[in-house]
């Protein structure tokens, strides 16, 4: 190094080679520990595929209640994120930074119901509606009550 007030000789100026790598070195070891710890939140592309699989999980316990001839309940517990189907028990979880909604009937075939989307052996069903929505996307999953069909309905979340 040259002394203060003089100009530094050709070979004295900038970093080294060694000096370079080392800094980069430790840059990219302070990435790999901090980068997965950062959250990574539901996309729109994930989200959608929560709505499908939430009909599809629907229209298996329809199809399962028309083939038995006897009710299937499709039991939906919004607050936790879960939905069960009653006729195989398989279960769709909804990740925690998704907000679930529900609107389900309080009565199904003259009895009085309590979180679930019922389905009848006739193919009716007693309806429902099911709002998955994170960061102003958002899907409707809709039972129709008097068809028992099932749909996927994109908005935007309020």
């Amino acid at each position: 190094m040259a002394p203060i007030g003089m100009a530094p000789t050709p070979g004295e100026a900038g970093f080294s080679l060694l000096e370079v790598v080392c800094a980069l070195a430790i840059v990219a070891a302070i990435a790999a520990i901090a980068l997965p710890r950062l959250p990574l939140g539901t996309s729109r592309p994930r989200l959608e595929a929560f709505a499908v699989e939430t009909a599809a999980l629907l229209k298996a316990d329809r199809t399962a209640a028309i083939r038995r001839g006897a009710p299937v309940a499709t039991e939906v517990d919004a607050p936790s994120g879960r939905i069960r189907s009653g006729s195989s028990g398989r279960t769709v979880r909804i990740p925690a930074d998704v907000r679930m909604q529900a609107v389900l009937p309080q009565y199904c075939n003259g009895r009085a119901v309590r979180g679930a989307i019922g389905f009848l052996p006739s193919g009716l069903s007693c309806g429902g509606v099911l709002t998955l929505a994170r960061n102003g996307a958002a899907y409707e999953v809709r039972v129709n009550w008097l068809t028992g069909g099932v749909e996927i309905v994109p908005r935007r979340s309020s």
